[in-house]
């Protein structure tokens, strides 16, 4: 549990004082926002599909990024500690 408390106070930290990452979760959030109204709608055209498609691909993308981020920021924090 330590670890998961450790990764959202990272995160907290990366939100607060870096603005790459504020840009990255900005961005993934419209991506899940955008991806929230194709989920309302009760029918997908085929266009629909492949935006729902496309966004998904895009917030895995950004996620990665973040996570990496936040791998960066823990080693650089491991590394300080010592």
């Amino acid at each position: 549990m330590s670890v998961l408390i450790r990764e959202a106070e990272l995160r907290e930290q990366l939100l607060k004082d870096n603005e790459e990452y504020r840009r990255l979760e900005a961005e993934h959030q419209c991506y899940d926002d955008q991806l929230e109204d194709l989920t309302n709608k009760h029918f997908l055209s085929e266009e629909d599909q492949l935006q729902e498609k496309l966004l998904k691909k895009k917030k895995l993308v950004l996620k990665d990024q973040m996570y990496l981020m936040i791998q960066k920021a823990r080693k650089q924090m491991a590394t300080e500690s010592k």
